[in-house]
């Protein structure tokens, strides 16, 4: 929610500017040098919540990473655009210099790009808020040192009660991210990544022993991983689970 306001800041000091120099109005130039202090400023504290989900909820090796990657560096190379033509800037009233404008109207250009591209990881690759479908459960992501071996083998990785039927929950294991669910028939665990467009399986629905990717469909057969339904064409890694004393161990 932070973010209109750079976009806003940023691009009403570049139309303010075309403007002021258009209809000979000087006194808007001084508004338009504000307007470029408060989009970067509020450029940068919407970027702490923009690295964190970068780094923990858009899924790794997937397309939508690449996306985040490239709506990040334009975004970056938008504001050093934007800053630049600060520096051309004069006091008071005066007319910013004529390379100060062309900088801005390049940064104006990649900020448009960045949003875009901001736009389609929230609508096509669904980094946003929880979307899941009713009764899929509390999101849950958990975390667990591979390293760490129970007696008797295995990852300790909850109770058998944590989870209702057609539940999913997300471990992040060193650099895995592994799937914990609950089918008719007992406890699966197997590749949060789907291998089509790296989607997270763990977003996507669960129902009869089938996820479903929310990216673009793919379904994957959760006992075997085999694929049910394109357009993966590569089945998802599978990993057994042991119950124990009502608790449930994973082995990688």
């Amino acid at each position: 929610m932070l973010i209109p306001f750079p976009f806003a800041y940023l691009l009403g000091s570049a139309a303010l500017d075309a403007w002021a120099r258009a209809t000979d109005r000087p006194e808007l130039f001084r508004t338009a040098k504000h307007l470029n202090t408060l989009g970067l400023a509020s450029a940068l504290v919407a970027a702490v919540p923009g690295m964190i989900d970068y780094t923990f909820a858009v899924p790794p090796k997937s397309s939508a990473k690449t996306r985040a990657t490239n709506h990040m560096l334009t975004n970056v190379s938008a504001l050093a655009f934007f800053a630049l033509a600060r520096l051309g800037r004069r006091r008071g009233d005066a007319p910013p210099r004529q390379w100060a404008m062309a900088a801005e109207m390049c940064g104006a250009g990649l900020l448009t790009s960045g949003a875009w591209m901001g736009g389609t990881l929230v609508t096509r690759n669904q980094i946003g808020i929880d979307h899941r479908y009713a009764d899929a459960g509390k999101w849950q992501v958990e975390t667990r040192n591979p390293d760490q071996i129970a007696p008797g083998g295995g990852i300790d990785v909850g109770s058998v009660d944590d989870l209702q039927v057609d539940q999913m929950k997300l471990f992040r294991i060193g650099s895995r991210r592994v799937v914990l669910a609950r089918t008719e028939q007992g406890y699966v665990a197997f590749d949060d990544r789907c291998t089509h467009k790296g989607g997270p399986l763990a977003d996507g629905s669960l129902s009869c022993g089938t996820v479903q990717c929310p990216w673009h469909g793919s379904q994957f057969d959760v006992h075997t991983g085999a694929v049910k339904h394109g357009p993966a064409e590569h089945g998802i890694k599978t990993y057994e689970i042991q119950q124990r004393g009502g608790r449930l161990f994973l082995t990688l």
